[in-house]
Parts: C-alpha cells; structure tokens; sequence
C-alpha cells in the first residue's frame, strides 16, 4: 500500500509517541528491578541508584524472604488468589449463564437487582456486620466470600453468552442435553477468551488484596502480602539503619518486586485470548 508524504509523517509522529508513553510505563519497572538487584558499593560509588548497574546482587531478595512473615503471607495470597478466583469463576458462570437466556422467568427482576447493587452499595458498616454475624471475621474467607461475584463481570461474561450462536445451543437440546451438559460441553469451550479475561481480572483483585485484610482481619498469621509489604516499608522508613549491609530502599523495591512479579509473570501466557476479550460485547458473524 502506498502512503503519501503527510502519511507517514503522521506513522512517524503517532509512533514515537508510542515509543515515549512504553519507555514512561517501563522505566519505574526497570528502576525498581535495578533498586533491588543493586548492591550497596554501588550506590556508595555512584552516589545514589542507577538504571542499569554494573553489579548485581540478591542479597536483599535473601534478607527479605528470611524474614518469616513473607513466605507465611505469599501463601495466604497464593490461596486467596487460587481459591478465591476459583469461587468467583465458578459463581459468576452460574449466574451469567441463567440470565443469558431471554426467556428466564423473571430475568428482569434479577438485572435490576444486581444493577441495583452496582449504583447503591450497602456501606462498610453494614458489610462489617454481615461478615462478623456470619462468623467470617478473622479467617481467611473473610477475604473470598465477601467479593465472591463482581456485578460487573457477570454482565460481560452474560453478553459474551448472548451472542454465541443460539443454533448450536437448540440442537443439543433437541439432541436431550441438559442446560449442565449444554453449558460444560458447548458453551465453556467457545468461552474460552472470557473465561480467561475475567479470570485474571478476577486474580489479579485477589493478589492485591488489602482492603478487606485490614478491616476483616487481626489474626497476623493470615495477613496477605500486600499488607505485609506494606508494614514492611512502613517499618524500613520509621527505622532507617545506615550501617546496615543492604540498604533500606533495595530491601523496599524488592518487596514490591516480589509482590508483582507472579501476576506479570502469568500475563504473557494469556495475553493473546486477553486480547480477545477487549471486545466482548462485539457482535460475532
């Protein structure tokens, strides 16, 4: 295809600006990767940290994890991230799959319902009483059942549902499936993209948690990682040591490595059905 001269000023201008915003997004990464891998001669030789150093050290990764509230915390997260993703998976599907179908009997009333609930939240206080009247408070489901559907995810997954091919679904039930057999055998399989979508937006919500840890929960030993990291750079700032081996900002940026990492690490093996999930509310031909 042939482009004119104000064309490709044009590609030239848009690219660059794509090219400046990437390196905007990449450099904090790249700088907190460098923090936590520089070691202490260096910053004394350069008077502070650099970009890309010439040594490289782990020994703040290694006074991190030695510490035994990071690996008790990376596994509560690492549960509440599984778990919790797979409750909120399991029950979105249940509810999305029902209000797909226009001819449920009272459909109507039950989209208003969860409308409803998407304008007017309840408020902490009402919230805190449930949880603690229904015996959650203080244990790790604290941190699940609360935020077990995402009103949100529920009307994406439904208008995913929607606009799947209505024929395949007529000829198993003239076949006799089940609406069970129709929605594992049939629908799963060509729900794949917003499966995945929802799902990691589901994980990534739960490796974050700290909202609902910090007001539902006391019992230290079952403190997520964020909140952990959290006390942890609070501590580190309050308790500035200048003999220390490993300075206090490596030990904080490779706290948040260590807390990002995993879900960075998992977005590229999902990226290209995440992809396709940007459009799911698109008419399919």
């Amino acid at each position: 295809m042939v482009t004119g001269r104000e064309d490709r000023i044009v590609n030239t201008i848009v690219n660059t600006l794509l090219v400046l915003v990437a390196v905007m997004a990449v450099f904090p990464l790249l700088f907190v990767v460098s923090a936590s891998l520089t070691p202490y001669s260096e910053v004394l030789r350069n008077g502070g940290y650099v970009v890309i150093p010439s040594e490289f050290t782990l020994d703040a990764y290694r006074q991190l994890l030695d510490r035994p509230e990071i690996p008790r915390a990376f596994g509560v997260t690492v549960f509440i991230t599984v778990v919790g993703t797979a409750v909120n998976m399991v029950l979105t599907t249940l509810l999305a799959y029902p209000l797909s179908r226009k001819d449920l009997p009272g459909r109507s009333v039950v989209l208003f319902a969860l409308l409803f609930t998407m304008m007017f939240g309840a408020g902490l206080i009402p919230t805190y009483l449930i949880v603690k009247s229904t015996g959650l408070l203080d244990t790790i489901w604290a941190m699940i059942i609360p935020n077990a559907i995402w009103v949100f995810n529920v009307l994406i997954m439904k208008t995913f549902f929607e606009n799947l091919p209505i024929e395949l679904i007529e000829s198993a039930r003239i076949d006799g499936a089940g609406e069970f057999r129709i929605l594992l055998r049939i629908v799963l399989p060509l729900s794949v993209p917003v499966m995945l979508t929802l799902g990691l937006f589901y994980a990534v919500g739960h490796w974050n948690e700290f909202f609902n840890a910090i007001i539902y929960i006391r019992d230290q030993d079952l403190m997520p990682l964020q909140v952990v990291v959290r006390n942890l750079l609070a501590q580190s700032q309050s308790m500035e040591n200048v003999e220390a081996a490993v300075p206090t900002v490596t030990v904080q940026m490779a706290a948040v490595v260590v807390a990002a990492i995993p879900m960075i690490a998992i977005y590229p093996f999902i990226q290209r059905h995440f992809q396709k999930g940007v459009l799911l509310g698109s008419v399919k031909g």
